[in-house]
């Protein structure tokens, strides 16, 4: 294998003109250089430079390597300040996995902000998988995960979880359902209703469950949805109640009341997500301190 330093010594002898000369430049003893050149010419198998007079040339050869030697110089430049212009957030590409429920009053903010300070980074903005949310960020095949976690969960190697908000569940009642008159639901109170699920197992599904068994009842699913919207629909058909958490009631179906519900409320809590390594890009700091804005707001 080419030793590409040595490729480097030859061309700075070749450029200059003479041993001396690219010892000068180079800061080396020109025995030192002529070693270097030596050594590249044992792993070359072939004259690489020539004695003319008091001078010396390069040789076919030499001439190749010293062709390629600045071209890899070109190539070691450009990557250079390739890498410092992602360091400091100028280039580059983010890729982000959510929950879907966060993207318009978390995430299109936390976009819009990174988008104003750092315009040339691309963005690429998926949902998360469902089984296993942090699973792109811990391979590598996503930079940040924002994610819904129970405070139990095990932490994982090489990965920071940041926790952004609380998003408390509210009831979503008919109209005119009589629960529908008061400021706030006590939670039991809701321990005969006909229920909708409007969450998938997990932790969210859990964050509802849970509080129900702290209130002293297990929810009657009659009905499940595969989104809020949904949800929302299937409730004001009358098919039952629902709890929904407040990021997924952006857009609120006309045959529905909503009230806040206690005694316990039901919290699920969502975390932002990315690899520590990952922290020291700027761009990235930026969108993590834009979500914690965004959250705060």
């Amino acid at each position: 294998m080419i030793d590409v330093r040595r490729m480097q010594v030859l061309r700075a002898v070749v450029t200059s003109g003479s041993v001396t000369a690219a010892a000068a430049h180079l800061g080396y003893t020109p025995s030192a250089v002529s070693q270097q050149v030596a050594a590249l010419e044992k792993e070359c198998d072939i004259a690489l430079l020539e004695r003319v007079g008091r001078g010396i040339r390069p040789t076919a050869a030499g001439r190749l390597l010293t062709e390629h030697a600045a071209i890899i110089s070109q190539h070691v430049a450009a990557a250079e300040t390739a890498l410092a212009d992602l360091r400091a957030g100028r280039t580059g590409r983010l890729t982000i996995r959510y929950v879907a429920s966060v993207g318009p009053t978390l995430l299109a903010p936390a976009i819009a902000r990174l988008r104003r300070e750092y315009g040339d980074v691309t963005i690429e903005p998926k949902l998360a998988n469902p089984n296993d949310p942090l699973l792109d960020v811990e391979q590598g095949s996503a930079d940040l995960a924002i994610v819904v976690r129970r405070t139990s969960d095990e932490s994982r190697q090489g990965i920071r979880v940041m926790p952004l908000l609380d998003d408390a569940y509210q009831v979503v009642l008919p109209i005119g359902h009589p629960l529908g008159g008061r400021r706030m639901v006590d939670l039991i109170n809701l321990a005969g209703e006909r229920w909708v699920g409007s969450e998938p197992p997990g932790p969210c599904l859990e964050a509802i469950t849970d509080a129900c068994a702290a209130a002293g009842f297990s929810p009657d699913f009659v009905a499940t949805s595969e989104d809020y919207a949904t949800a929302q629909g299937f409730v004001a058909a009358g098919l039952g109640i629902s709890l929904i958490p407040r990021l997924g009631l952006g857009t609120r179906h006309p045959g529905v009341t909503i009230r806040p519900v206690r005694r316990p409320e039901p919290v699920r809590t969502i975390y932002a997500a990315v690899r520590e390594i990952s922290l020291d890009q700027a761009a990235l700091r930026t969108l993590v301190d834009a979500l914690v804005d965004a959250a705060k707001a």
